[in-house]
């Protein structure tokens, strides 16, 4: 879902970290996250499952991963209603 993302934090091994973001750019995409064979892999995927932007990781390397999904439309406070469903309420 857009909005989507995911920030990967990384030892550089200067003793500072790096911090990547990947994020689900456009309607449709998401944000997949899979570990295995010492590599984890954060990858952005269209509805197909054919990946957009890949950022493979050593997991020795990785600090941490944090996952942000997107904020769904009803969650969000103070957002405008259609004018077609208030008009509607008013018929009834």
């Amino acid at each position: 879902m857009i909005g989507d993302r995911v920030e990967i934090v990384v030892d550089t091994g200067t003793g500072a970290a790096q911090i990547y973001e990947i994020a689900a750019t456009k309607a449709g995409r998401r944000v997949d996250v899979t570990t295995g064979r010492g590599l984890v892999e954060v990858a952005e995927v269209t509805r197909n499952g054919q990946p957009v932007r890949v950022g493979r990781f050593m997991a020795s390397r990785v600090i941490a991963i944090v996952e942000h999904p997107a904020v769904e439309a009803s969650e969000v406070k103070g957002r405008r209603r259609n004018a077609r469903v208030s008009q509607e309420e008013t018929l009834l």
